[in-house]
Parts: structure tokens; sequence; C-alpha cells
């Protein structure tokens, strides 16, 4: 099988970073494709960065379509774009906070977020609320370590989100705590042996089930607001987009 991970932030150091996470976890058969868009901002940190990474991300998603992708999976935390990708995407589409949110479900009966910089909670809490799992999340706490501050292996940023764990654990009564960015893929185990609890990276996560729909035969509904795109005119630079 062909999974297609895209990051849909334009640096290519965290692409590399990603992929070699997700072939980690990858099942010997799986192919891992990843992509990031030629446009858009070099890390998304906030709703104002998601806008400008949505198009070029969907570009990557179309392209791999053709490529024979078997599934694609979104690995920004925030989900970036997952409607629309669902919406346009012939193969199905997992964004890796969703599918952190849910393993963590699986193992934990109350599980705690530690993203990056705290302008990312509230699109994070936003996400727990539509997936229906606001309930289990005990909190949403942000490391405020900037994302590319995670691109080389940095002793003072794990420092600040193990001492989030810590507090997730002593304060918020966290049982499992899940990673809220790509970028903290490759800290999961180190941090699972520091703190004794499940520690969830995305990306690992959103592999696993990608696999598992693959193998399962499933695919996204099209009977409602993941239909296909009708037929229009995009104008201007948008006009490589339309449907």
């Amino acid at each position: 099988m062909r999974l297609h991970v895209v990051n849909p932030n334009t640096t290519a150091t965290m692409t590399a970073k990603i992929a070699a996470a997700a072939r980690a976890i990858a099942r010997g058969e799986t192919v891992i494709d990843a992509r990031q868009p030629a446009m858009g901002p070099v890390s998304i940190e906030g709703f104002y960065d998601e806008a400008f990474a949505v198009p070029g991300m969907l570009g990557c998603i179309r392209e791999a379509d053709r490529d024979g992708a078997d599934a694609h999976i979104i690995a920004c935390f925030d989900d970036t774009g997952l409607d629309a990708a669902r919406a346009v995407a012939k193969a199905p589409v997992i964004g890796i906070g969703e599918a952190g949110f849910h393993i963590a479900s699986l193992v934990a009966a109350r599980f705690a977020v530690v993203t990056t910089l705290g302008v990312s909670i509230v699109p994070i809490e936003h996400n727990l609320r539509k997936y229906g799992l606001a309930e289990r999340c005990a909190r949403v706490r942000a490391a405020e370590v900037p994302v590319l501050a995670l691109e080389e292996r940095n002793a003072e940023a794990l420092d600040k989100i193990s001492a989030e764990i810590k507090a997730a654990i002593r304060d918020d009564r966290a049982e499992a705590v899940v990673l809220g960015c790509a970028g903290m893929a490759d800290l999961a185990a180190e941090l699972a042996r520091i703190h004794g609890l499940p520690v969830v990276d995305g990306v690992a996560a959103a592999v696993t089930l990608a696999e598992g729909l693959i193998r399962l035969g499933l695919s996204t509904s099209r009977l409602g607001p993941y239909a296909a795109p009708r037929a229009k005119i995009y104008s201007g630079p948008f006009a490589p987009f339309q449907p």
C-alpha cells in the first residue's frame, strides 16, 4: 500500500522528520510518499498561517491521488484543511490531530494535549469538540516552543514539553498525553519512558489508522459534506484548483 504524508508547511527538514516517523511505524510493505507544498508558510502557528497553507496542501493531495495514493495523511496537528481534503481526495484522508485523539481515547479515560504555542490551543479545543472528544481531554497545554525550534534536537524545547507533561499528570489528572505537533514525532518514546504513561505521536497514530482503513477497504463517504465539489469556475491564481 502507498501512503501519502503531506506536511502542509514548506519546511523541507520537517517533512523529512515526519517521513522518518511514518516509515518507522509503517508495515513492511507500506510505501511512504512524503510531500510538501511549494507555496505557503514555513510553519503553521494559528488561524492565519493555516488559511495560506491549505491551497498548496490540496495541490499535493490531488497530485498524490493521480500518482496512486491509497490514503493521505495531513501532518499538521491542527488538521489543516482536513474537510476540504476529504471532499477532493479519491483516497481516504486522516489528520494527525484526529488520529492522535482517537488513539489516546483507547488507552486512557482522560488525556491531555501538549502543543507548541498558546495560539494553537483554541484551534485544538475546537477540533476536540468537533470530533466529540472534548470531554475526554483534560486540558490542552502549550509549551511555548515555536514549531521551527523542533527542527533539531533542542534540550530546552524538550525540557519545556516535559514540564507540561508533568503538570498535566499532576494538575489535570491526565492518564495519557498527545503530542500536539508533527515536529514532536521523534520525542514520543523518550517522553513516555520519562513520565511513565502513554505518549501518542499523531503521525504514528495516523499511519496505523490509514493502514487499517486500507485493509478494511473503507474510503470516505460521498453521501454528505464530503461529496465531490461541484464543477465551477475558480478565478485568478486559484484557477488550477477548480473542480
